[in-house]
């Protein structure tokens, strides 16, 4: 059914859990797996009058996100399967994560792009947003959004 599958990755205790669940999917259909995690440029001041090194900055978001895909890339191996990774970049400063995720589906060919969902509401949803929501809106392929284990939600 799904043979080419994308995972979008952050540093949550939800998107390990997702990544699990991604693995297993990807096992039961035979799927190729890509994981990618998006670098999110937008939020960088521009302009030499706010003294702060964005170069710097931009380097240590990479390399947390290199050590990110790194770490999903040996999971991966343990299940015993290959798995495809990349880091991704928001291309404008106004370019939202979720646009980045959609478009590297569709870029990538994906036929199922399945991510992690906290299932926030009221004030946390309008304070927090939700990347989840964002996507499901721009993608032009299936979304399978996996909620939080159990043990995530009694805490």
């Amino acid at each position: 059914m799904y043979s080419k599958m994308l995972m979008a990755m952050d540093e949550s205790d939800l998107s390990r859990h997702t990544l699990q669940q991604a693995i297993e999917l990807a096992q039961s259909l035979s799927a190729r797996l890509r994981v990618v995690h998006v670098i999110d440029m937008s939020w960088l001041p521009i302009g030499p009058e706010i003294a702060i090194d964005t170069t710097a900055l931009s380097a240590a978001r990479r390399s947390a996100g290199n050590t990110l895909i790194a770490v999903a890339c040996e999971t991966a191996r343990l299940a015993g399967i290959e798995l495809e990774a990349d880091l991704i970049e928001t291309e404008t400063l106004v370019q939202h994560v979720a646009e980045a995720i959609a478009g590297e589906a569709t870029r990538w060919g994906a036929d199922l792009l399945v991510m992690g969902t906290h299932g926030r509401r009221g004030f946390q949803y309008l304070l927090l947003g939700s990347v989840a929501e964002r996507t499901l809106r721009h993608s032009l392929v299936p979304v399978l959004l996996i909620p939080p284990a159990k043990e995530m939600t009694t805490a």
